[in-house]
């Protein structure tokens, strides 16, 4: 019967990708991690600024929100290369925000020139993308200029 089979391939096909989902959610977990564990304690401020290999923007999220949830004083840039597309983000404690006037938004919009990009956000998470990949190691390069 190809209804019966089209309907089971439908279902095959959406367990498959609910447990991608939950592969990329658990290799974001890991990345967090390995993150947090390279933190630099700069003044009363952990700055992590990086480069990273993520399956998908759902990730940058993921790592970024948790990141602010484990430092109280954060600063975080994060250059993914994603599906080929270079994405910056950026994460900032409130307690940062107060002290130091910095806007995530401003902040991101500074290093996605590298990446031939634009974007925006609230002062305290910021996202941008870009068209050129190969800009992501001076957006590094930038980030630990003006916050380092």
């Amino acid at each position: 019967d190809l209804v019966a089979a089209v309907s089971g391939l439908q279902q095959e096909k959406s367990e498959l990708e609910k447990n991608l989902e939950k592969i990329y959610h658990q290799q974001s977990l890991m990345i967090k991690d390995q993150l947090a564990a390279s933190a630099v304690k700069q003044d009363d401020r952990s700055l992590i600024i990086a480069k990273v290999q993520l399956p998908n923007s759902e990730a940058v999220k993921t790592i970024a929100y948790g990141l602010r949830n484990q430092f109280e004083n954060l600063v975080l840039v994060l250059a993914a290369n994603i599906d080929g597309k270079p994405q910056v983000a950026v994460m900032l404690s409130d307690s940062i925000i107060e002290k130091t006037k910095l806007h995530a938004g401003n902040l991101v919009k500074e290093l996605a020139r590298e990446i031939d990009g634009g974007g925006g956000g609230q002062p305290f998470f910021a996202t941008a993308g870009g068209k050129k990949s190969e800009g992501l190691d001076a957006v590094i390069l930038k980030a630990k200029q003006l916050l380092g």
